[in-house]
């Protein structure tokens, strides 16, 4: 039985999600001849391990009690006491972490797995790559930072996975890499890479006003708490500069065009979310309706897309696509990227499917994990 050792850092929904996922696949992966042995899990304010990583690891109970105390909303100090494990402080949880890494890195192998949502990981795991560690990545952050980050994270391709970072569970990394290795130049990628912007676009085709179809997407859940963190297009931007260094152009967050749907004086220094959705949104309705019409006059659609295109063409914002165009004819929340390159020139390579979801993204890091088994003695 080939065992993996991985410490989890960041109990959100994909990090509960990923260990619900661990603990019922378990009879699958001993088929498999793999175990997943989970040494480690970190919130930001507490660390939790076996009581000896090498050896031992925090059995399935407890990583389901992880999952109770965390979706309660409850810091993981709480589990203090609850069954064989030690707990550490946030001022000690960095160094237990090198402290673990050190010891299994180089010997019987660790992984680090970042489903969290914090920038302050970023240097825990351009460290432990030099100890020997993997990187899985559901977490956006750490490769948007700087390039000297981004140059140190990658620069052990073999021990480094990130596919949930872009399409949550979809192949889009995967596939860029392999046309990559081929020799396939990439010169063109358009992708509605945001599940949320998606399904707004989408709606407002049909004639929905902006206001409407954002108020109905955040009561079913479908943007953060505050909308504007969606309809401001960062995330998309950062899904945009992840794949734009992955062909290979040397860039930073402030070289990508975004636009934002709503303006700066409706930003969150200026309006709160309840007056933004009540008394902001009302007021983009007129502009996007005159935008949509206008694109349909020309048989085409809008859609909140992504565009990476030769050497200095990176951007984030609307755009009007060929209604029967694989963009065009999105509907809901999935995701599209198109893929241009000499081998899908005229005809791009087109992914499309579930582009969102705690489940979707932690089934993509659980992908991740075993497609590193190999570098496991």
């Amino acid at each position: 039985m080939k065992k993996i050792a991985l410490i989890l850092m960041g109990c959100g929904g994909v990090g509960r999600q990923l260990l619900h996922h661990i603990v019922s696949c378990r009879s699958l992966h001993a088929n498999q001849g793999v175990h997943l042995r989970v040494v480690g899990v970190c919130d930001s304010k507490s660390l939790v391990v076996a009581p000896d990583a090498h050896p031992s690891e925090l059995d399935d109970n407890f990583l389901l009690e992880v999952c109770r105390v965390k979706g309660d909303g409850s810091s993981l100090s709480k589990l203090s006491g609850f069954g064989a494990c030690r707990v550490f402080p946030d001022s000690e949880l960095t160094a237990k972490v090198f402290d673990i890494a050190s010891h299994l890195g180089k010997s019987t192998g660790l992984a680090i797995v970042d489903c969290s949502a914090s920038s302050e990981t970023t240097e825990i795991l351009s460290r432990v790559i030099d100890l020997g560690c993997c990187v899985i990545l559901a977490n956006k952050k750490p490769l948007t930072s700087t390039m000297e980050y981004y140059d140190k994270l990658v620069s052990q391709p073999r021990q480094m996975r990130h596919e949930s970072t872009v399409g949550a569970g979809l192949p889009i990394i995967a596939s860029l890499n392999r046309i990559l290795s081929s020799g396939d130049p990439v010169h063109r990628l358009v992708g509605s890479l945001s599940g949320t912007l998606g399904y707004v676009m989408s709606e407002v085709e049909d004639g929905k006003p902006l206001s409407q179809v954002v108020k109905t997407a955040k009561s079913l859940g479908y943007t953060e708490p505050d909308p504007r963190d969606d309809l401001g297009g960062m995330d998309v931007a950062r899904k945009a500069l992840i794949l734009a260094r992955l062909l290979g152009r040397r860039i930073t967050m402030d070289s990508i065009k975004v636009e934002s749907l709503y303006p700066d004086e409706m930003g969150p220094t200026v309006m709160s979310v309840d007056e933004f959705v009540s008394k902001g949104l009302p007021l983009l309705d007129k502009s996007i309706c005159e935008r949509v019409a206008k694109a349909s006059v020309s048989g085409n659609v809008l859609r909140y897309v992504c565009v990476i295109e030769g050497t200095s063409r990176c951007e984030v914002g609307i755009q009007e696509l060929p209604r029967d165009s694989p963009l065009g004819r999105l509907r809901g929340s999935d995701n599209v990227l198109e893929v241009y390159t000499r081998c899908y020139n005229k005809q791009p390579l087109v992914i499309q499917g579930a582009g969102a979801g705690n489940d979707t993204t932690a089934a993509g890091v659980l992908a991740d994990i075993l497609d590193i088994q190999d570098l496991f003695p």
